[in-house]
């Protein structure tokens, strides 16, 4: 049987400074964003959620001492500067793409920020993490903090797992919910100062990530829990290389 996992508990670690710097307090995406957020909250939700949802008491987020958000005019919707071993972070947040929420802009501007402010906390393996990993954690703690949009669907069959975003940040919610909470967190911590191998998936369920992805599209199929546990339970196909 699959069972939910538990929330859980927030860590009182501090805050890294917080500081936001607006490069045209004309354009409406301003505006919209200083009328939808309290932007010293939404940055403090937005690092609440990564301790959260990504770390333990015995596995403490890595040191950030500053966190700076600029809005600015660009293309796309955002991005985070600053490397794994930085202490001091960016997060680029396009006004365009303000502009374009802005009927939704409130939930949609602190489900951005909780999915940047991941990448401010999470390990990357030495740089050789798969983006798409790297991008469906952060959806995964997006996901968790419940500010995932209403557009977003679990996919399955036709899609890879490590497609990235929300279809990887569905994965990994159901791949915990499978095996315990605290498995993201792991995930996570298994790619601090180490290069990234698919074999931790086995090493923290007892699958590889084919048969995990395999039983993740039957449910999403034909919704029959006993076809998923059957997955699970046979031999995998090839071993982990």
């Amino acid at each position: 049987m699959i069972i939910p996992a538990p929330a859980p508990t927030p860590q009182p670690w501090p805050l890294p400074k917080l500081k936001l710097h607006i490069e045209d307090l004309g354009h409406e995406g301003a505006s919209i964003f200083l009328g939808a957020v309290n932007p010293k909250d939404a940055l403090k939700i937005a690092v609440e959620a990564s301790y959260r949802w990504l770390y333990t008491e015995d596995n403490p987020p890595p040191k950030v001492t500053q966190i700076l958000l600029v809005l600015r005019s660009m293309p796309g919707v955002a991005h985070t500067k600053g490397g794994e071993t930085s202490t001091e972070k960016e997060i680029h947040f396009s006004l365009e793409y303000i502009v374009h929420c802005k009927n939704r802009a409130t939930a949609e501007i602190l489900g951005v920020l909780v999915h940047e402010v991941v990448h401010c906390y999470q390990y990357n393996a030495q740089g050789s993490c798969p983006g798409g990993l790297i991008e469906g954690i952060a959806d995964y703690v997006r996901l968790k903090a419940n500010y995932g949009p209403p557009h977003w669907k679990r996919r399955g069959e036709g899609t890879q797992w490590d497609a990235g975003y929300e279809t990887t940040g569905y994965f990994l919610s159901w791949i915990e919910d499978t095996y315990g909470p605290g498995l993201v967190s792991n995930l996570n911590l298994c790619m601090k100062g180490s290069k990234y191998h698919h074999r931790v998936f086995k090493d923290l369920t007892q699958c590889n990530v084919k048969k995990l992805w395999k039983a993740y599209c039957a449910l999403l199929k034909d919704d029959d829990a006993a076809k998923v546990l059957e997955i699970l339970s046979s031999r995998d196909e090839e071993d982990d290389q």
